[in-house]
């Protein structure tokens, strides 16, 4: 089992990005017929007030008349993260920042995962690989 109580330089040192295959987007839809149809391709969801919001493919949502215009490439830290270990979110979002490059940050059970506009994917994955090695370097 990995160490919860890892800090969040140890954390930013493994983190190793790695660039997720294919282009998504969120959708949110109330209409149950469309949950149902877009659910077995759903990267992520989550229940908000306004409906379910998703995260699909592309060509998905593309197919189901939703808004593709933004399209987002996702990142996912190879690092095992937990409540326990406070930090990663925000170096992350806050390196990203710093270089003007929007994140959605989503936090699954064993891995965080970043999503930037697709045309921002590649310096994203530089700034996150920089900030990896200065953490190595500080070590």
């Amino acid at each position: 089992m990995p160490d919860i109580a890892a800090t969040a330089q140890d954390m930013i040192s493994t983190m190793n990005p790695t660039l997720r295959p294919g282009v998504f987007v969120f959708v949110t839809t109330n209409q149950t017929a469309v949950i149902n149809t877009l659910l077995p391709t759903a990267l992520a969801t989550f229940r908000e007030d306004e409906g379910m919001s998703m995260l699909v493919p592309l060509d998905v949502a593309e197919r189901s008349n939703f808004d593709i215009t933004q399209p987002m490439h996702g990142i996912t830290l190879n690092v095992f993260s937990s409540l326990e270990g406070v930090g990663l979110t925000a170096a992350v979002a806050t390196a990203l920042g710093d270089h003007d490059i929007p994140c959605n940050m989503i936090a699954a059970c064993h891995h965080d995962h970043v999503f930037v506009p697709s045309a921002m994917c590649d310096r994203a994955m530089q700034v996150l690989t920089a900030r990896q090695n200065q953490a190595v370097l500080s070590d």
